[in-house]
């Protein structure tokens, strides 16, 4: 097999062939060699983030005449097409690599340098033409790139999410009407309770939906906020007086979302507390969901055996051995996925309070460990509320049989006999195999008349005194 030539390029630790067709360069091919770790890659979203960074700088250097227009309109050329997807392939290095990002960031240098020397005629690796460091990266340090850029990817990416959520809440909200009249027992500590319609419980997991999508929201704007120009410290060295502002007004254009300059650079570049803000709302939507994945596992489970209240899609064969079986599929991948969410906070926590003085050079896990919450989230929801959620049917008998045979249910007479006697009674019923209203009318407690009106279900769950 004929090898695949090479060229060499030089940085200041000396030489390194590089593929000849890479458009990837000399301290790309470093990291690569250094970090062979997960074997993972930058996510999309955040190559798309950091070629708008790239893309904007080129555009306000050309504006503030820092940029001769050859260079920068080839630039420009190259950053599009990063952000459009077409490079990705030259995204090489591992998301576990050097501190701050700084290997990701020359990534991108050295793509976007690269593919404009092309663009301008010359020869890949000629950084005469065009240079990774003075002409792609000008005016910026890896310490305002990488958190600039993890900002425009988890804003992108949250509104993504937000949108998925809405519509798991409206195919929530709808089946809560559906089953608004469906009667079953209500079930506390897993015990046996007083009675609750089902539509009940399905409008309070859409609140809960609701909520979470709201907290999402706002830890996003809390990410809309820019230390771009900060370079490599938070004092702007070696950046035009009105760089940061143009940066941001180039960026909120680009994107489409209105972004504004933090009042203190030093701080967005030392802290990541909007990052952990929007990590902990996806934590605790995920604890939520989780909860909410359980209930239905276990109101559909059986069909014989267990409680049957619900039906939920069947989607695929059960088991490899068991023929017929059916397993709840959507709700345990959920499961699992938001399990994933909750470590993934963890290491966004620890990572965040690991920064050090003015810097903090945890920046790529927490990147790669936020942008993977948000997009399984993201995925795992759509699945849910169009595979799941949209096809769920309730077993009306079986509701209402098991609201009927609730010792609980008993509770509604403590105003008229008093606890002590409705216990003897909940008791009795249960060591007879019986249920509460046989043993009330068996020993004449009350009337038919009186416990058709006591004990109608569907009154025991209007919300309020009975």
């Amino acid at each position: 097999m004929k090898a695949k030539s090479k060229r060499i390029e030089r940085d200041a630790l000396g030489e390194i062939a590089v593929p000849e067709d890479a458009l990837y360069g000399v301290q790309t091919l470093r990291a690569v060699e250094n970090f062979p770790i997960s074997g993972i890659r930058a996510h999309r979203s955040f190559i798309k983030a950091t070629a708008a960074v790239k893309l904007c700088a080129a555009r306000v250097h050309l504006e503030l005449g820092l940029l001769e227009e050859k260079k920068a309109d080839a630039i420009i050329h190259a950053s599009k097409e990063v952000f459009s997807g077409k490079l990705d392939d030259q995204f090489v290095v591992d998301v576990y690599q050097a501190g701050a990002g700084t290997s990701h960031n020359m990534n991108a240098n050295e793509v976007i340098a690269n593919r404009a020397i092309e663009l301008l005629g010359g020869r890949k690796g000629d950084y005469s033409i065009i240079h990774p460091n003075d002409d792609v990266n000008k005016s910026q340090s890896t310490n305002d790139v990488f958190p600039t850029a993890m900002r425009l990817a988890a804003v992108e990416a949250a509104g993504e999410l937000a949108a998925v959520l809405e519509g798991l809440y409206k195919k929530i909200t709808d089946k809560a009407g559906e089953f608004g009249d469906v009667v079953k027992s209500g079930r506390t500590h897993l015990q046996d309770a007083v009675p609750i319609r089902l539509g009940q419980e399905f409008k309070a997991y859409a609140t809960s939906v609701g909520r979470h999508a709201e907290q999402i929201k706002d830890a996003g704007n809390k990410l809309k906020v820019l230390g771009i120009g900060g370079s490599a410290v938070g004092t702007g060295i070696n950046t035009h007086p009105l760089y940061a502002k143009k940066m941001v007004r180039e960026l909120s254009r680009l994107t489409g979302i209105k972004f504004s300059l933090s009042d203190d650079l030093f701080e967005s570049m030392q802290s990541m507390a909007p990052f952990v803000s929007l990590s902990s709302s996806l934590k605790n939507l995920s604890l939520d969901l989780i909860r909410i994945a359980n209930d239905l596992r276990l109101m559909s489970s059986g069909p014989r055996t267990g409680l049957a209240e619900i039906e939920l899609p069947a989607l695929q064969p059960g088991s490899s051995i068991m023929p017929g079986k059916v397993n709840p599929v959507m709700a345990e991948a959920l499961n699992m996925v938001c399990f994933q969410v909750v470590g993934n906070d963890t290491a966004i926590s620890l990572a965040s309070q690991a920064g050090q003085l003015e810097l903090n050079v945890m920046m790529p896990v927490i990147s790669y460990n936020l942008l993977q919450s948000i997009h399984i989230l993201t995925n795992a929801l759509t699945a849910f509320a169009n595979r799941c959620v949209e096809g769920i049917k309730a077993n009306i008998e079986n509701c209402r049989h098991w609201a009927e045979r609730s010792l609980s249910i008993v509770t509604a007479l403590n105003p008229r006999i008093g606890y002590a006697k409705a216990a003897e009674i909940a008791k009795e019923a249960f060591r007879r195999g019986v249920t509460v209203r046989d043993i009330i009318i068996e020993k004449g407690v009350l009337t038919e008349k009186e416990l058709e009106k006591l004990l109608d279900l569907e009154s025991l769950t209007r919300v309020g005194l009975h």
